[in-house]
C-alpha cells in the first residue's frame, strides 16, 4: 500500500517552502512558486541585487525598519519569469507570507489571479484592494483549504 498523495496546494507551498532555503536576507526566509495549471512558470527567493554582497554575509541595509537591500521572493519570481521570456498571465502564486504592498502591486499588475499564502505578513492594504479587483489572496494555514479546480469538471485526472 503505498503512501497516500499530497494536493497540489501542499505541493506547491512546499517548493515554495524549499525555494525559501535560498534566501539570503536573514531577517526573512521567503519563497515564492507561481503556477499555471498545475505547471510551475517560475520560482524567486528573497536575496540582495545579483553581484551584490549577501545581507547574510555583510549586514542589512535598514531603512524605516526594513532591510531595503533584499529583493523580495514575488519579485524575484516575477524577473525570473521576464528574464526567461514566459508569460504569467492569469497564473498564480504560492508564497510562503503574504506579499508586501509593492509585491502584491507587482502580481496584480503582471496578471497574478490567485494568491496563496502560508503566513500573513503586516500588510492588509492588499486583502481590500484584493476583493475589488477580484484577486484571491487565500491563507493555507487552517482547516478550510480547497484543492484548485483546474482542470474540466468531471475531469478526475491528477497528473
Amino acid at each position: 500500500m503505498s503512501a497516500q498523495r499530497i494536493g497540489w496546494h501542499d505541493y506547491f507551498m512546499n517548493i515554495a517552502r524549499q525555494a525559501a532555503t535560498r534566501s539570503t536576507c536573514d531577517r526573512k526566509n521567503v519563497g515564492a512558486v507561481i503556477v499555471r495549471d498545475r505547471t510551475i512558470l517560475s520560482t524567486g527567493y528573497n536575496g540582495s541585487i545579483r553581484g551584490t554582497p549577501h545581507c547574510d554575509e555583510v549586514g542589512h541595509l535598514m531603512e524605516g525598519g526594513h532591510c531595503i537591500a533584499t529583493i523580495h521572493a514575488e519579485t524575484n519570481a516575477i524577473l525570473q519569469a521576464a528574464k526567461n521570456g514566459i508569460n504569467i498571465s492569469h497564473a498564480e502564486i504560492y508564497t510562503t507570507a503574504s506579499p508586501c504592498w509593492n509585491c502584491f502591486k507587482m502580481l496584480v499588475n503582471a496578471g497574478i489571479q490567485r494568491i496563496y499564502y502560508g503566513e500573513f505578513y503586516r500588510d492588509k492594504r492588499s486583502l481590500e484592494v484584493a476583493r475589488g479587483l477580484g484577486i484571491e489572496l487565500v491563507g493555507l494555514l487552517g482547516d478550510d483549504r480547497t484543492e484548485p479546480d483546474q482542470g474540466k469538471k468531471g475531469d478526475s485526472h491528477e497528473g
